[in-house]
């Protein structure tokens, strides 16, 4: 059974979490030739507060 972990900045709507899942899902079927009810997948919404990239942290808004 694979698991799959997404870990994002937060702020992505179910809808998009929702087409990912079906994507990645339709991947691993036709990649992997699991079954679909075997490819769980967990989605890890993060602060940008809490992500740094290249020794520095993220801003709070991807405008700043």
């Amino acid at each position: 059974m694979p698991v799959l972990t997404v870990e994002w900045v937060e702020g992505r709507t179910p809808q998009q979490k929702a087409h990912l899942a079906e994507a990645l899902t339709k991947a691993f079927v036709d990649i992997a030739k699991v079954q679909k009810e075997q490819v769980w997948i967990v989605f890890r919404d993060v602060k940008r507060s809490d992500w740094a990239m290249a020794g520095k942290l993220l801003r709070k808004t991807p405008r700043e």
